[in-house]
């Protein structure tokens, strides 16, 4: 939605998104809010807690299964296996997402990736379409004035008109744009740990073509997971930032990273969003 600088300043119950790429902040601004007013709905979280949990488990379990003295435990039902997914403590989602090339070193088959890499998709778009209820129950279970919807870095890549729509509705769309030292980074980090990460099908495609011919790699079984990672990720982070700054100049505001890092109170992040309206107005 779009706001003049005292519209907003008078808006009783503030409804935020934050847009942007893992790492830039987002979940480090909700849990300042978090110690005031502001319920902090974590895209990510709804996707491992309720789209994506039978999945998980079940990956986990599949893994399990080929240790025979766990197998046997199993079988028996004399154990169960659980997720402890947490808003700060996120990694059974990249488990089950994973990365793409030699299964012998923890790579999966480009059919199976791309099947994870859907359901990943729906779980996310369902997780957002969730913001308008959560939003209701923010304020009448748990007593919280204002909301933060701390969305994931791939919600620019839904390509999912109803998604925007309800984001567009009911929240203001806020992306935090990487300063070129903070992007270079966030490259860097990404190269020294790869994780997995969600991609377009026409990206991925287009993408893993470019790679195996680089490599000269006929099979997709041959590809260095980690290595196709580092390889992907500069190009990936490229291609989102005029999708974001799509989301952003349609329907939102922006500030850059340097902006954000200066937030260490609510009151100083309520004078930097009336700084982005007035900014773009």
């Amino acid at each position: 939605m779009k706001l003049s600088a005292k519209q907003f300043r008078n808006w009783k119950t503030k409804r935020i998104t934050l847009l942007g790429m893992s790492g830039v902040g987002k979940t480090r601004l909700s849990n300042i809010l978090l110690q005031g007013s502001w319920f902090h709905y974590s895209a990510d979280y709804r996707i491992g807690t309720r789209y994506l949990d039978e999945a998980i488990l079940d990956n986990i379990k599949q893994q399990a299964m080929q240790v025979p003295f766990l197998r046997d435990l199993l079988r028996s039902d004399s154990i169960y296996i659980r997720n402890n997914i947490t808003v700060d403590h996120l990694k059974p989602v990249a488990s089950f997402m994973g990365k793409i090339g030699n299964p012998e070193k923890g790579g999966l088959s480009l059919q199976e990736f791309k099947r994870r890499q859907g359901l990943h998709h729906q779980a996310e778009v369902a997780a957002l379409k969730d913001v308008p209820a959560f939003i209701e129950k923010a304020q009448s279970i748990y007593g919280y004035r204002h909301f933060i919807n701390d969305a994931g870095g791939s919600v620019c890549e839904l390509d999912d008109p109803e998604v925007t729509e309800v984001l567009e509705r009911e929240t203001l769309l806020l992306y935090i744009q990487a300063t070129e030292k903070d992007e270079q980074e966030l490259i860097r980090r990404a190269a020294s740990d790869p994780k997995p990460l969600y991609y377009r099908e026409a990206f991925l495609d287009e993408q893993l073509s470019t790679y195996m011919g680089e490599r000269r790699l006929e099979y997709v079984a041959q590809i260095d997971p980690d290595d196709f990672v580092r390889w992907v990720f500069p190009r990936l982070f490229y291609s989102r930032i005029p999708r974001y700054q799509a989301m952003a100049g349609s329907y939102g505001y922006t500030v850059t990273t340097n902006e954000l890092w200066r937030v260490k109170s609510e009151g100083d992040f309520l004078e930097l969003v009336e700084t982005a309206i007035a900014r773009q107005s």
